[in-house]
């Protein structure tokens, strides 16, 4: 009797456990979530929706708040995703590993405030490697935001037109990098002269873009200027937009012919 029943609780254990290939990941993310002054309530938040897409979709992440998660070895990860990434409050020897990273056929998405350098011009390969250099800080407004890229996947979860609120950053191209862009901001949908104190801008007209993708020294690059508030984190058209450019990022899949 007693060889049934461990017989019996094995079959339920293996009915119950899952498989090995289940616990499998497909690849791995650094996430570096720097709090800074004016973003830090997203820190949380961002957290567990990202750990709930890696559990959903089949990834590993790393989920890091100090700078000091890019002195360690970056060689595991498929992509280094900057999320809000104070970038001005990283060392010589971490900016060197990032790039290093990126020299070696590493990948990366970059999110909103990482996007900006401090100053301007302060750190130009990576500029190059946003593609973009943010001018001005506006203020955070409600507007239209436009798919330009039906293919990419970023683009998948979206809805043609996306009335979204944010800080729709102007930018310029001083280093005349090509990028492949995704969204675009209607300009006409809020006021881009609307700025902070101290500043004066004009707007960049129809082609405002606000998620691009690109390449650049070995690796992809996903750019999504999107992203200012905690709640955005919640808000699942904009999780969709953020797990097509870890997957393309991650992949290099995904682009529909």
């Amino acid at each position: 009797m007693k060889r049934v029943v461990l017989v019996l609780l094995s079959a339920m254990a293996m009915m119950f456990s899952a498989p090995s290939w289940a616990a499998d990941s497909q690849y791995k993310v650094l996430v570096l979530a720097m709090p800074s002054k004016y973003h830090y309530e997203f820190v949380p938040v961002a957290r567990d929706s990202l750990e709930r897409l890696a559990k959903l979709h089949a990834f590993e992440v790393t989920y890091a708040t100090t700078a000091d998660a890019l002195d360690k070895d970056l060689a595991p990860y498929a992509v280094i995703m900057l999320l809000n990434t104070p970038t001005e409050e990283l060392n010589a020897s971490q900016r060197a590993h990032l790039e290093s990273y990126m020299q070696g056929g590493g990948n990366a998405v970059v999110v909103h405030r990482a996007a900006i350098t401090l100053p301007a011009g302060s750190w130009p390969w990576y500029e190059k490697f946003v593609g973009r250099t943010v001018g001005t800080h506006p203020m955070l407004q409600t507007g239209v935001v436009n798919v330009v890229d039906k293919k990419f996947p970023a683009s998948f979860g979206l809805p043609e037109h996306w009335i979204w609120s944010d800080e729709f950053y102007p930018l310029t191209n001083p280093y005349a990098i090509a990028i492949t862009p995704v969204l675009n901001v209607d300009e006409a949908s809020y006021d881009p002269t609307k700025i902070w104190p101290g500043q004066t801008t004009h707007g960049m007209g129809k082609e405002h873009p606000e998620a691009w993708y690109h390449t650049f020294e070995k690796g992809r690059v996903f750019v999504t200027a999107l992203g200012h508030n905690g709640e955005m984190y919640r808000d699942q058209h904009y999780l969709d937009h953020l797990m097509g450019g870890i997957y393309w990022a991650a992949t290099g899949k995904g682009v529909q012919k």
